[in-house]
């Protein structure tokens, strides 16, 4: 689970609806003092939310950028529903279509960023309609379906999921968490918790550990593709992100001293690497 710094957005971004043909989406939008040099949508990841990439709206403004973070559907602010037809990968990916163009960035100029699966149903999104898009930048986001192991703790976690209550879930979760971060983490985690949907929870989930290989594919699409990752990643080993990125002719970026989550661990690297690739594209 992502552990943003805070949930407190920062003066330069505003907490707001942003209504779409498809619904009403909460977001976080972060723009800067003059006019804009480019437009990202950024898109969390497995039990993430808009307050993931909190720390890199700041730095992304004083650079220029409008950064607009979503909650997608079912995640913490945005509506769910109990319907997992509603939570198919194609059906998320219209959605960041259609959040895509509610921004009115104007055809071809929105830098997409995902963070692990929002990067999947990034990728997705790019592979329905590549034309509202200017970038792809998968963040921590494989070729295919976790490692084992995660599949294993998602099989877990559907399985509870499905019999327990979000409460129940929770506690059992941080029963097992190390005693720093049980200690240091706060309601804050607990609350975006139980207000994401259960059924999105578990229909991501199989996502996540069925997703098959859709390289070539998005490779076929000719859209400037950023991969970035920390140094280390227990979701996608980092040689299979480097492997990737050269199937896709990607430019390629490793921060340092960060693991799944390089938007929560280091925020000014991430937010100085993101920048320099949309600036590349200009």
């Amino acid at each position: 689970m992502s552990r943003p710094p805070t949930f407190i957005p920062p003066p330069c971004a505003r907490a707001r609806a942003l209504p779409t043909t498809r619904g009403e989406f909460a977001v976080l939008d972060a723009a800067p003092s003059g006019t804009p040099r480019g437009t990202a949508l950024l898109v969390p990841g497995y039990t993430g939310s808009k307050e993931d990439f909190i720390a890199l709206l700041r730095p992304l403004t004083d650079a220029g950028y409008r950064a607009v973070a979503v909650d997608g559907r079912g995640q913490f602010e945005s509506a769910g529903t109990d319907d997992p037809r509603a939570y198919a990968q194609d059906e998320l990916a219209r959605d960041v279509l259609a959040q895509a163009a509610a921004l009115g960035a104007g055809e071809g100029s929105v830098h997409l960023v995902g963070h692990s699966l929002g990067g999947q149903i990034g990728r997705a999104a790019v592979l329905l309609d590549a034309t509202p898009f200017r970038s792809l930048t998968l963040m921590s986001s494989g070729p295919a379906e976790v490692v084992e192991a995660q599949q294993v703790k998602l099989k877990i976690l559907g399985d509870a999921l499905a019999t327990m209550t979000m409460n129940d879930v929770w506690a059992a979760m941080r029963a097992f968490d190390p005693p720093a971060e049980a200690d240091t983490d706060g309601e804050d985690l607990r609350r975006r918790w139980l207000r994401h949907h259960p059924a999105q929870l578990i229909a991501t989930g199989r996502q996540l550990a069925t997703e098959p290989d859709r390289v070539a594919e998005v490779a076929a699409a000719g859209l400037p593709v950023h991969v970035v990752s920390g140094e280390a990643d227990d979701v996608w080993p980092v040689p299979v992100l480097d492997e990737m990125a050269v199937r896709l002719g990607a430019h390629r970026t490793r921060i340092e001293g960060a693991e799944h989550s390089p938007n929560t661990d280091r925020p000014e690297e991430t937010s100085a690497a993101l920048v320099a690739f949309w600036d590349g594209l200009r």
